[in-house]
């Protein structure tokens, strides 16, 4: 049986899933048809239904959780681990309290989970303009947008360029929650019969087990999609997005998770949820 995959290029999501598509474990009689898209493409492709298995933001999950169900393992939930917003301006990043809702500002797409903190945190920052996330430094440096929202690697990359850190998004979450917090989640399509969708459930934990088991034996499959980043900074990256909530979601990830989406439909964001946003009940 061949299901359809999709999950970024990034490290952490190539360090998961190497395993899993090269047959490194027994995937018992599945095999994958691999799609390899930024988080705000796989959004758009969840909305129209088009995976088996896909990799999304769980502010865009919020929207599509009638036709997929999460799964307890894959995702990427943590600490210190949120999106930036960043300049060029450094006047912008000694004013944050007072930022002018004229300011530009570069997202990674309307449904990550990043623009959601974003209008959580500066709610008349709306004069937003969506681009691919590894384009924000540049729109920055060429003075495209005045403010940028950057996510995965580019947290690493950005001071080098000149750039400056107005706020810790990620921090900012965890100060006024106490919780990890949910960036993005795998999801099953729930078109599938139950039995495959628990058996994908079981061979993605399997997958980011034999990653923390062998965590070299994928560098070259993460090397290849990791856009010129050198070693250090890949693994830098893993260790950043891949931790205990990829293995099992558990009682702590759960909870992060459900914080949000209460949050967010308090503020009026997302919809209510109409069914359980679970594949399996929780085994604490």
């Amino acid at each position: 049986m061949k299901l359809s995959l999709g999950f970024s290029p990034c490290p952490n999501d190539t360090f998961i899933f190497d395993a899993l598509i090269h047959h490194k474990i027994d995937t018992e009689g599945l095999e994958f048809e691999v799609f390899f898209d930024d988080v705000e493409t796989l959004n758009q492709k969840a909305f129209r239904g088009e995976l088996d298995i896909t990799k999304l933001s769980f502010h865009a999950f919020a929207y599509v959780h009638e036709q997929y169900a999460l799964l307890d393992s894959g995702s990427a939930l943590g600490f210190g681990v949120g999106p930036l917003l960043i300049c060029r301006n450094e006047s912008f990043a000694a004013s944050k309290e007072h930022l002018s809702p004229d300011l530009k500002v570069g997202i990674p797409g309307r449904y990550t989970t990043a623009n959601f903190l974003l209008g959580i945190a500066f709610p008349h920052l709306t004069n937003k303009q969506e681009m691919v996330f590894s384009a924000i430094e540049s729109a920055l440096l060429e003075d495209r947008i005045d403010l940028g929202l950057i996510i995965h690697e580019n947290r690493f990359t950005y001071a080098d360029k000149g750039l400056h850190k107005v706020i810790d998004l990620g921090n900012y979450w965890e100060e006024k929650t106490s919780c990890a917090i949910p960036l993005g989640g795998i999801v099953v399509n729930r078109r599938l019969d139950q039995e495959t969708k628990e058996k994908v459930n079981r061979l993605i934990r399997k997958s980011v087990e034999f990653a923390f088991a062998n965590p070299k034996s994928g560098v070259e499959f993460i090397r290849q999609h990791a856009q010129e980043m050198s070693e250090e900074v890949m693994y830098r990256h893993i260790d950043l997005y891949v931790n205990k909530y990829s293995i099992e979601l558990g009682m702590e990830g759960r909870k992060a998770i459900d914080v949000l989406f209460e949050m967010a439909r308090k503020n009026g964001l997302i919809p209510a949820a109409k069914q359980d946003i679970y594949l399996t009940s929780p085994v604490f």
